[in-house]
């Protein structure tokens, strides 16, 4: 019997356990089944809930029933009351369940007030979200931050832990609570805490290099930003358009969660990199955005923004506002948006833009306007282009080279005189080089 994830240390996987026969053969696949609940204190819960199923499902957990509770306050013993916890009891024994799913964050005596009371492994909508980025992080980088985050969510709550924080076998999680146990637990987790956040900033230098070495080369850089399973891998596929150099692109939540990048080419010399980062979800744990922070620099050091928004979803204004935020935190400086609706081939409508930003209508499935998206990236990195017929003189080669490279030649003619480019240039080119301009 093995775990999907095994490096996650000693923070337990609650995924699905897999059984092989000597022929390394599945011969059982466990899957979990589940009761989700939900407290509302404030605000309407029925969204959040519907993407806790999401959730669910995106790790493999079959959820078979639904509960809400109405309180003023949490409660601080078991979130939801007593009177709830018996009847979410006889629930769960009345419809064969091993695991409850609670919306809410709940703290290590709550946790295990809960599993003491069902009977079942109780889990919480953070400790799903690391599970999901447990088994979807690729790059040592990747499962270095997931690790931090796990255990970040773990220390506060040695006190409290439970079945769905304990580790199968021996070892820390499964020791008694003695205070010096805890003790040295603590210590054990603090410690490897300040391991990872040194490599982290190693790996963070030396992606600060890698920028680094871009600037020096002027190679812009473009962010696609968004609400998880909006199809920003489907528009770096569309956008790259080589098979052999795809991201992984599913219809699932958190399909990607290693940063890809790619190098794109809109001809003549006008070259980005195209970065595609991880998705956003309401109630992303703290603890997770700080220990992606360092991917996330990528986002504040873009040159341009594109922010994906599935046009397809009842809710897009909720993940348009939830994803606005994150941003907001990331970056300080004004850095330009576009607003890309994907999944247009299957939307109701066409979604009006609410923003002061650019907007663009896409299907990265179907290819629909793709080529709307790359013109307006080039505007946006390169300057938006002017025709005009320059004369440079022979004397100033430099500067054909210049804008043979940067502007977009429709001919070159060799006249007595100089050389006479006629094309698309950029603006500030034209004012740089506008007393060249051929008006003949």
């Amino acid at each position: 019997m093995i775990c999907r994830s095994e490096y996650s240390g000693i923070f337990y996987q609650i995924t699905r356990m897999i059984r092989f026969n000597e022929n390394n053969e599945i011969i059982q696949e466990d899957e979990y089944r589940a009761i989700i609940v939900g407290l509302q204190w404030k605000g309407d819960i029925a969204r959040s809930m519907d993407e806790l199923e999401g959730l669910c499902e995106a790790d493999g957990i079959t959820v078979v029933g639904r509960v809400e509770q109405s309180l003023p306050r949490p409660d601080n013993a078991t979130l939801i009351g007593s009177g709830k916890v018996k009847e979410l009891a006889e629930l769960c024994g009345n419809m064969d369940v091993d695991t409850v799913v609670f919306n809410d964050e709940l703290s290590g005596v709550q946790i295990r007030n809960l599993e003491d009371a069902l009977e079942v492994r109780v889990i919480d909508r953070t400790i799903l979200i690391l599970d999901i980025f447990a088994d979807r992080a690729v790059s040592p980088e990747g499962k270095l931050q997931v690790e931090l985050a796990q255990l970040q969510y773990r220390l506060p709550r040695l006190t409290g832990f439970g079945r769905s924080l304990s580790r199968l076998g021996g070892g820390i999680g499964t020791r008694g609570p003695g205070e010096k146990k805890l003790e040295t637990d603590r210590r054990h987790i603090a410690g490897r805490i300040d391991d990872i956040k040194a490599e982290l900033k190693k790996i963070s230098r030396t992606r600060k290099i890698q920028r680094a070495e871009r600037e020096k080369n002027e190679i812009p850089v473009v962010a696609l930003m968004g609400y998880t399973n909006s199809g920003k891998s489907a528009i770096m596929n569309a956008m790259v358009g080589i098979s052999e150099k795809e991201v992984l692109s599913k219809d699932m939540l958190f399909a990607t969660l290693d940063a890809q990048h790619r190098r794109i080419s809109l001809g003549k010399g006008k070259d980005f990199i195209l970065i595609d980062t991880v998705g956003f979800v309401s109630g992303l744990p703290h603890s997770l955005v700080e220990a992606f922070r360092s991917t996330l620099e990528e986002v504040r050091d873009a040159d341009l923004l594109i922010h994906v928004v599935d046009a397809a979803y009842d809710n897009r204004d909720f993940q348009i506002e939830v994803t606005e935020n994150v941003i907001r935190q990331l970056t300080s400086k004004d850095t330009p948006v576009i607003m890309a609706y994907n999944k247009m081939d299957i939307a109701p409508e066409r979604p009006i833009d609410a923003t002061s930003n650019e907007a663009v209508y896409i299907s990265a499935k179907t290819g629909m306007g793709m080529e709307d998206l790359a013109e307006k990236i080039g505007e946006a990195i390169f300057g938006k282009m002017i025709e005009a017929r320059l004369l440079i003189p022979y004397d100033q080669g430099n500067i054909t080279s210049y804008l043979c490279k940067n502007g977009q030649i429709e001919n070159i003619d060799y006249k007595e005189n100089g050389t006479l480019l006629t094309g698309r240039f950029k603006a500030e080119d034209l004012k740089r080089y506008g007393n060249l301009q051929d008006d003949q």
